[in-house]
């Protein structure tokens, strides 16, 4: 078709859209019964929600059910009920169902139900047609392990049934063999009409609210009850031994005590002041490194290094933590700002060094690590820095890594941290993360033992059993098999280092006490469960035939037990004529494989057109033009709403001057194509609403335009919108540019030109750029700019996709992934106006 040139007047192109979710008027089925009972017997719940509906059509109809869980949690069963016909969900191997699954989505039908909703949840929805005036019951079962914090256990359970219902029952019921020392209910839904019963040895919670308050509580609505009911309690501990119980040929061992000194501790705090910690992030860090100063003891030896493209240590040596040094301190993390690259290997070689050199006897040393980003300088092999770490450490001391954001790579700090007997903690982007980061120092902040040994006589297939380090309020768990069936007592060791000396702690149960009927104790699923949870663990440590071996044995108890994880998905078979659905339980920080999230790049974010890729989005939306000018409109510009808010996330505090938009009429030329478009959307300031506009495909876009560092960023869209950017091209000093497409990568450096293949691993750096390639993901750093392209392949069709992770610094910065919206109207060119690539 003939490029068309049309005059764009942006007051003349506002429209404006709304986007609402459908709403459930008039409901033609009705959610008559929806009980949630949850039993939780020595920390180990099990929690089932029934949820029971009717259709109230004279035609068949297809119904709902749609609950969140927690994310520590396993599904273990899943069923429905249809006019007395049952069908059970199948626990299968993941990969023995991804082919159902695949086939599924190919066909555009919602095939994955399991997707991670926020920090503490997961959310399972699936679907079944329901006859006539029929009725149709859901029922799914999951278990988890409660976790002590700071000397107490939460159980969530999150309610919302999408309607007030006759019938609805939360009952709780604690068992606890010790007794409840304490038991509270916090939550959305902890109102007067929760009444509880606490004895010695167990506890009743129930919540039997009427329809009418389920319409009027505070975190109520026309759609009923939305909130949490969280259940937080602990236990009487009568001796330091803790609580030993068995039954049927398995034991659990809580061992949790409070009764010792505080261990003085050595902490290095390693905190990552680059670029992409910029605005918030940083300000946060801030915060909370002000206030855990304020909490450190005068006993304690502390010390402070930031990092970029360079470590500075604040001291060179631990300092104790009296009052002058911890002043001195705050005024030093006060000063921290963002800048640079980042050099994770090194940041963490230094802070080892530190505590290596300043060992104390009598105390407890420990690493904690914070960082929003990947290694981009030093040493950027993944591996090589695991290696590095593990080796300087040796198991002297955990490293606890903190990933700021979710645009972290998580896997890499959770391996280093798990391999140096730490944990890996996300650390989530939002206006508690100054609390968050507060909370976890919380956790580790008094060590009372190290160099923890758990020694079980006639115990078998044991889980972990050495822990280098108790804190006060936490708990050490401990589970395993008895399996001579001739023994007639069991006894239990802990050996330990406290502040002063070496402690040991010892007791004898009888293994002929009547055990429990069920063949299936709560004490064996436990087992299971812990056990499942720590060889994932281990799977990401290991490599090899280590890691299939630890793999295998993880999946077998999976599929025994029917635990739904990252190695299983469960099937979930339906009536004759309709398509099965499977369940995936996402790792942290991955998205769901049937989800369609959008990317995030810096200032902008983009949305497939009809076949889509990275962003691609089912919404509908409706636009009232406004334009007086609406039939000479070649650009679509509104003001959107969408049902799916996740679309408008942006990774960076960057916005655009809307008001500075409306105030500007610029003439400007475009191809216009018969394929369909491209929709961006762009954050706009002051406003909830993000700006989206279209743009025909087929054009050469100004992706970045940084004048006073001479860079420049330039993309070549593909012929339709299923296509994307078939080519990249960054110019930098006029003699460097880099360019990209769908097969390889040429670094021009003046005369001279390097090839790299995307299936490579590779690190290349001159004196202004450097070029990390890994995983179909290429990392440009460039001065203090940093750009990240993808790799994608879609139906057959290979394409890249730019995210700008570190922005240029100026005030003059353009095109699409800069900062003002009269540069993006730039970057749209008529076929005699592109850029060159």
């Amino acid at each position: 078709m003939e490029g068309v040139t049309v005059r764009v007047g942006l007051l003349g192109l506002v429209l404006a859209c709304v986007t609402t979710a459908m709403a459930n008027k008039n409901r033609d089925w009705d959610i008559y019964s929806f009980h949630i009972n949850s039993t939780v017997t020595s920390r180990y719940a099990t929690t089932i929600i029934t949820s029971r509906v009717a259709n109230r059509m004279d035609q068949s109809q297809e119904i709902e059910f749609h609950v969140k869980i927690p994310k520590m949690a396993f599904i273990s069963k899943f069923k429905m009920t249809i006019e007395g016909q049952t069908y059970d969900g199948v626990v299968k191997q993941k990969e023995e169902a991804q082919q159902q699954y695949t086939q599924a989505v190919s066909r555009g039908q919602s095939a994955g139900i399991v997707s991670s909703v926020g920090r503490t949840l997961e959310e399972f929805k699936t679907s079944v047609t329901v006859a006539a005036l029929s009725k149709v019951t859901f029922e799914l079962t999951y278990e988890e392990l409660l976790k002590r914090r700071l000397g107490k256990y939460e159980l969530l359970i999150h309610a919302r049934p999408m309607q007030p219902v006759a019938d609805f029952k939360i009952d709780v019921y604690i068992n606890e063999r010790p007794g409840i020392n304490f038991l509270e209910i916090k939550g959305g839904l902890s109102t007067k009409e929760l009444a509880n019963a606490i004895t010695k040895t167990h506890a009743w919670v129930h919540f039997y609210p009427s329809k009418e308050q389920q319409s009027q509580c505070d975190s109520c609505g026309e759609q009923g009850l939305n909130g949490d009911l969280v259940i937080v309690y602990d236990v009487h501990r009568n001796t330091s031994m803790g609580e030993l119980k068995e039954s049927k040929g398995y034991f659990v061992h809580h061992f949790a005590p409070s009764d010792l000194p505080r261990i003085p501790k050595n902490v290095v705090f390693i905190i990552d002041r680059s670029g992409s910690m910029h605005g918030r992030k940083m300000k946060q860090t801030r915060q909370a490194l002000l206030k855990i100063l304020v909490d450190l003891v005068e006993d304690d030896h502390f010390g402070l290094i930031t990092f970029d493209y360079t470590v500075s240590a604040w001291k060179k040596e631990l300092l104790p933590a009296n009052q002058e040094n911890l002043e001195a301190a705050k005024s030093f993390a006060r000063q921290i700002r963002d800048r640079g690259a980042t050099d994770i290997n090194a940041a963490v070689l230094e802070g080892t060094a530190m505590l290596n050199r300043n060992p104390r006897e009598g105390s407890a040393s420990l690493l904690i690590l914070l960082t929003d980003g990947d290694p981009t300088t030093g040493e950027t092999n993944l591996e090589k820095i695991h290696k590095n770490v593990k080796e300087a450490i040796g198991k002297k001391f955990p490293l606890y890594c903190l990933g700021f954001g979710m645009d972290v790579n998580f896997e890499f700090l959770e391996k280093m941290a798990l391999e140096n007997s730490g944990v890996g903690r996300r650390i989530y982007e939002d206006s508690d993360a100054a609390l968050q980061l507060q909370g976890f120092y919380e956790e580790v902040a008094t060590p009372l033992l190290t160099d923890v040994q758990m020694v079980y006589v006639g115990g078998a297939n044991l889980t972990q059993t050495n822990f280098s380090q108790y804190y006060n309020g936490s708990e050490i768990v401990v589970s395993g098999q008895i399996t001579d069936n001739n023994i007639e007592t069991f006894t239990a060791e802990v050996i330990a280092i406290s502040k002063s000396n070496r402690v040991m702690y010892s007791e004898t149960i009888s293994t002929d006490e009547p055990i429990e009927a069920r063949p299936d104790s709560h004490i064996q699923r436990l087992w299971a469960y812990l056990t499942v949870k720590q060889l994932l663990d281990k799977e990401v440590q290991s490599s090899g035939k280590a890691k299939e071996k630890v793999k295998k044995e993880a999946l077998d108890l999976c599929l025994k037990y029917g635990f739904v994880t990252p190695l299983t998905s469960m099937v979930v078979t339906k009536p004759q004529g309709e398509t099965s659905q499977v369940a995936h339980k996402p790792k942290e920080g991955e998205k769901p494989s049937g989800s369609r999230q959008g990317f995030s790049g810096s200032g902008f974010q983009f949305m497939g057109g009809e076949a889509g890729y990275p962003g691609e989005q089912n919404y509908h939306h409706q636009c009232k033009h406004t334009s007086m000018h609406a039939h000479t409109i070649g650009i679509h510009i509104c003001l959107c709403v969408h049902s799916y808010t996740h679309i408008l996330s942006t990774t960076t505090s960057n916005v655009l001057s809307l008001s500075h938009t409306l105030t500007h009429s610029l003439t400007h030329s475009l191809t216009h194509s018969v394929s369909s478009p491209l929709r961006f959307l762009l954050p706009a300031e002051d406003q909830a609403l993000p700006l989206c506009y279209d743009i025909p495909v087929a054009l050469s876009l100004r992706l970045l335009k940084d004048p006073n560092n001479e860079l420049s960023m330039n993309g070549q869209l593909g012929q339709s919108a299923s296509t994307g950017y078939q080519k990249i091209v960054i110019r930098y000093n006029n003699n460097q540019h880099i360019e990209l497409d769908t097969t390889v990568i040429t670094f021009n450096n003046g005369q001279d030109a390097t090839y790299f293949s995307w299936r490579l691993k590779i690190n290349h750096t001159t004196d202004s750029v450097s070029l990390i390639l890994r995983d179909k993901e290429v990392d440009i750093n460039i001065g203090l700019t940093r750009i990240i392209i993808m790799l994608y392949e879609r139906n057959g069709i290979k394409f890249l996709w730019p995210v700008l992770r570190q922005h240029p610094t100026g005030d003059n910065i353009m095109g699409i992934m800069g900062d003002l919206i009269p540069n993006i109207v730039n970057c749209w060119l008529s076929a005699r106006t592109q850029p060159s690539l």
